[in-house]
């Protein structure tokens, strides 16, 4: 028989384990996750970085627009096409740091 695949813990879960590992209520520490949510949201519009030290980074990066190409060739097919203009865009990019690589081994 198959070992069935361990899923990822329930927001839920995660509020119970914090709660019972830090002895707070589980409306605390839900409190704790909302204020830090926030700070994210607070930082990403400015300065546009925000780390939570040991774990991650988390930077918001402006990709400029791009302007429309005509007679482009597809590398698959070889025949000529257009591409249309993109506007520009915010990319999200988050990075584990060390500490969080070295708990992942």
């Amino acid at each position: 028989m198959a070992k069935a695949a361990k899923k990822a813990p329930s927001k839920t879960e995660v509020l119970q384990n914090i709660a019972d590992a830090t002895d707070l209520s589980k409306k605390q520490v839900a409190s704790v996750l909302d204020a830090l949510t926030e700070q994210i949201r607070k930082n990403l519009r400015n300065p546009g970085v925000f780390t939570i030290p040991g774990l991650l980074k988390i930077e918001k990066k402006k990709v400029p627009a791009r302007p429309a190409q005509k007679g482009v060739k597809n590398p698959f097919t070889g025949e000529l096409q257009d591409r249309p203009a993109k506007p520009a865009y915010n990319k999200v990019k988050v990075r584990a740091l060390r500490s969080l690589k070295d708990m992942a081994k």
